[in-house]
């Protein structure tokens, strides 16, 4: 299996739960009506409509009845989406290290065309040398075993591979200066994060550029936020946004159209892709 076709899996959950909320509204019928007549929560129907869990094939026919679809042609369309999205993507052999909040992260991840990211604390994931990721995952999990932090590790360097795969996204970072001085792991570690940042900054589908803290306050108050786009038409952007034991993920027009807007600040703010890589030289020289 290819990472864009079990990446795939998670935007066609996505697909087919927007569809299926499309037509439960168009016949006026509610969420729990909706869970009655397959012997579920209002809650799973939620869940199903937001792509957040697997479909049942039983479960998808019992409401396209329910909803008024009798053609043939039209209930195999969704149908058939149904089992595409029930394809197990790449990173659940990583379920013992992989939250289940992050699990559809990776997923919209991989199948993302443009993935734009804001980060203050550290160099993002999709960045970090192994190294620097090893150092990062030791300070955030001080307590997990070395087999566990290696796990971690190994799972980020596997997303990595994302950035060099045939449908490669273009991908668009901004980090706060902070990111490049805040020390992990030892002085050799740091040189090679650098160095690192400066070789990636010049792949054709990457785009770096450093907020510098001489420009002060900036549209970044609110902290780290990922915006994924897709290639579908029918699926809207996605912002991404962690927090300590779970994430959010928003698809409302208005609210995505406001960390867009924040992002299109930061990038006009920050330095230019070549002023970046300068100062990245430049650290490299003192580091």
């Amino acid at each position: 299996m290819t990472t864009s076709e079990s990446s795939g899996s998670v935007v066609r959950r996505i697909l087919l739960g927007s569809q299926l909320r499309k037509l439960r509204e168009s016949q006026g019928i509610t969420r729990e009506a909706a869970g009655y007549s397959i012997r579920a929560s209002e809650s799973k129907i939620s869940r199903m409509e937001l792509g957040r869990v697997s479909f049942k094939t039983r479960d998808v026919e019992d409401l396209l009845t329910l909803y008024g679809i009798h053609r043939e042609t039209e209930r195999e369309a969704l149908l058939g989406l149904a089992r595409e999205a029930n394809v197990a993507g790449w990173w659940h052999s990583y379920g013992d290290v992989l939250p289940s909040w992050f699990q559809t992260y990776v997923g919209l991840e991989g199948a993302a065309s443009h993935i734009g990211i804001y980060e203050v604390q550290f160099v993002h994931g999709l960045l970090q040398t192994e190294g620097y990721a090893h150092a990062v995952v030791v300070r955030g999990q001080p307590t997990a075993d070395p087999a566990e932090v290696e796990r971690r590790v190994s799972l980020r360097m596997e997303r990595q591979k994302l950035l060099f795969s045939e449908r490669a996204p273009h991908f668009h970072a901004v980090l706060d200066e902070a990111a490049l001085h805040r020390p992990y792991g030892d002085a050799e570690v740091m040189r090679g994060q650098l160095q690192h940042l400066v070789d990636l900054s010049e792949q054709p589908n990457v785009t770096l550029q450093v907020m510098p803290f001489r420009h002060g306050g900036h549209a970044g108050e609110s902290g780290a936020f990922t915006v994924l786009r897709f290639p579908e038409s029918d699926l809207p952007d996605v912002v991404y946004l962690e927090h300590l034991t779970g994430a959010l993920y928003l698809d409302k027009p208005d609210e995505v159209a406001q960390y867009e807007r924040v992002m299109g600040r930061l990038r006009a703010d920050s330095l230019s892709p070549s002023g970046t890589r300068d100062l990245m030289r430049r650290l490299l020289q003192l580091a």
